[in-house]
């Protein structure tokens, strides 16, 4: 079984797959519960990972979209096969094919960013791994129509600065990986979601925002959560025992962001309106009913922390170092698709399993939550091959001292000046 990895720049032009009206909110469901997961066998990873891109010479600056389209057209056949692409606010994104376990993905990237790293670094540019970026306010720099329509949309729902953050600012590191088989769809997909909060503090990687001390460890996850929870809350029902219908609810609850036309860019919807109404003909958006096209659009408009593709992405990672992501990476592939290590998991994450603004806030400062880690954490580094046992030791290390990331980047901002932390690290500074 394979899958396809998709980026959201990719999502801005998804193919027409069908024309024909929805007839009802029920035939919208039953389309969204059959393409919602895949049958198969468990082992398949793919990799993406955010960077956000500076100058060397000023790194207040954002590079130009010229600038950035210009040197990823340079870029020589990556050798991990991953595909680059820009995000809103500039961030430079990898996105990894599926390939046949962890430690193949991991190879792949590293080879990949070793490359891209170097063709930036020609250009002027470094690549820097952080969760949110700490010293630039938001700017879009992507002239992508999704994108302007996207701002629209944040700007009439009332969650305008939160959007600008969201798509100019934070920056992440996804795994993908296969449902597995249907029988284990509800366990898995549950225990996805409850290993969110404790990797969002073993991942935690944004202290700052737009020059400032946010208070929260991870930004990110902070800036996520200010966004409506309709759009991007867990997908998670009461009790998830079906999350194929739980997706099918959850989009349908979800309210319409974009309208696409015939030959015209997408049209932002103002008004809360929730795509069961349209699909229902209570309310005739663009003067129309949807087709299974829109609903497939409406899709990739819905950013939950675990989303269903057919496959699982999980998305609430921050970008992290490079000393550090290999062994998250691994770490949380092994903990859902190695059995003995899933069930520790289950056990060791029900304390916390719901956490989610604690472990943005505090990340490991808190005992439950780094509990938790340390259990996960250790259980995948008994695990892991020789060649991760670097990485994977770093991290376990720092998970026995109940730090993350955010705590090395606030230390190095304290003793040198944001500015100066930042072009350090975009140099490639240890």
């Amino acid at each position: 079984m394979t899958f396809t990895i998709t980026s959201e720049v990719e999502d801005a032009h998804p193919p027409p797959t069908d024309s024909a009206e929805l007839t009802s909110a029920d035939s919208a469901a039953h389309q969204v519960r059959a393409g919602s997961l895949r049958d198969g066998p468990v082992g398949q990873v793919g990799l993406e990972i955010e960077a956000h891109c500076f100058d060397l010479t000023d790194p207040m600056r954002r590079p130009a979209w010229d600038e950035l389209t210009a040197t990823i057209a340079g870029l020589p056949p990556l050798p991990g096969g991953s595909r680059v692409t820009v995000e809103p606010g500039g961030a430079v994104e990898l996105s990894g094919p599926p390939l046949p376990g962890p430690l193949a993905a991991i190879d792949a990237m590293v080879a990949d960013r070793a490359v891209l790293r170097a063709a930036f670094a020609r250009a002027g540019f470094g690549l820097v791994l952080l969760g949110a970026d700490p010293l630039r306010p938001p700017r879009r720099v992507n002239p992508g129509a999704r994108y302007r329509a996207m701002e629209a949309f944040f700007t009439a729902s009332g969650t305008a600065d939160a959007g600008a953050a969201m798509m100019t600012s934070t920056a992440s590191v996804q795994v993908n990986l296969d449902a597995g088989p249907r029988e284990g769809w509800a366990d898995r997909v549950r225990l996805a979601h409850a290993l969110g909060p404790t990797m969002v503090a073993v991942t935690a990687n944004s202290p700052l925002l737009s020059g400032e001390s946010s208070g929260w460890q991870s930004s990110r996850q902070r800036v996520w959560s200010r966004l409506d929870s309709a759009r991007c809350g867990p997908v998670l029902g009461e009790n998830g025992d079906d999350p194929a219908s739980d997706w099918a609810r959850y989009a349908l609850k979800a309210p319409v962001m974009l309208v696409n036309h015939a030959g015209a860019d997408a049209e932002p919807v103002s008004d809360w309106v929730p795509f069961a109404d349209w699909a229902d003909g209570r309310v005739a958006l663009g003067g129309r009913r949807p087709t299974a096209a829109d609903l497939d659009y409406h899709l990739t408009t819905l950013f939950p922390p675990v989303r269903p593709r057919q496959w699982l992405e999980i998305r609430y990672l921050d970008s992290a170092p490079d000393a550090v992501w290999p062994s998250v990476a691994y770490t949380l592939a092994t903990l859902l698709d190695d059995p003995a290590a899933a069930d520790l998991a289950a056990e060791a994450t029900e304390p916390v399993a719901t956490a989610w603004d604690r472990a943005a806030r505090v990340g490991l400062a808190d005992p439950r939550l780094q509990a938790a880690a340390e259990r996960c954490v250790r259980a995948a580094a008994e695990r892991a091959p020789a060649e991760l046992e670097e990485s994977m030791h770093r991290l376990l290390r720092s998970v026995e001292q109940g730090r993350c990331p955010a705590d090395d980047f606030s230390d190095r901002a304290a003793r040198h000046g944001i500015a100066p932390a930042v072009t350090q690290l975009a140099r490639g500074e240890l």
